[in-house]
């Protein structure tokens, strides 16, 4: 049942604009005791909810938006982990709850794959664009990645997606 929601190219409005959201950091999920390792640290105890996390012998990790522009004005969000500097961590853990968070700008890795790109372990520039919300990628010096982000990108790419 549509309850009055535009249809567009097969898809609700919004189905068109969402987010998926990682619940871990692929090298995290790779690891035996995931993010349950012995000295572990996240910001939320439920792994879906947390936005930063550091995992011993791993990375620090800060949850980000990774958009991708849709024709039509719309996007679609990928919920990331990107693999941070421990100095970085620390930084962010000061300013995440206050005004200084609206001036943040991070540089890390991304730490899922994202596809249909194939994306991973690609140097990304995060800032906040929204105080509301976790730092978006922004730019990367890998051309593919910053292909991705700065594209339009056709409807149909929703179809290889989750």
């Amino acid at each position: 049942m549509m309850f009055g929601r535009k249809r567009m190219c097969g898809e609700t409005m919004a189905g068109h604009d969402r987010d998926v959201r990682f619940r871990l950091p692929d090298p995290v999920l790779e690891s035996p005791e995931q993010h349950r390792a012995e000295d572990s640290w996240l910001s939320d105890p439920d792994p879906n909810k947390a936005t930063l996390m550091q995992i011993p012998n791993i990375s620090p990790f800060v949850r980000a938006l990774l958009p991708i522009k849709l024709q039509g004005g719309h996007e679609f969000r990928f919920g990331v982990w990107v693999a941070i500097h421990p100095n970085d961590l620390q930084h962010a853990c000061r300013v995440w709850n206050a005004p200084e968070y609206a001036n943040l700008k991070l540089t890390g890795y991304l730490a899922n794959r994202i596809e249909p790109w194939g994306l991973f372990a690609v140097p990304v520039n995060l800032a906040v664009l929204n105080v509301d919300q976790t730092p978006y990628c922004v730019s990367s010096p890998n051309e593919e990645l910053d292909d991705v982000l700065t594209r339009v990108w056709p409807h149909d790419i929703l179809a290889s997606l989750p």
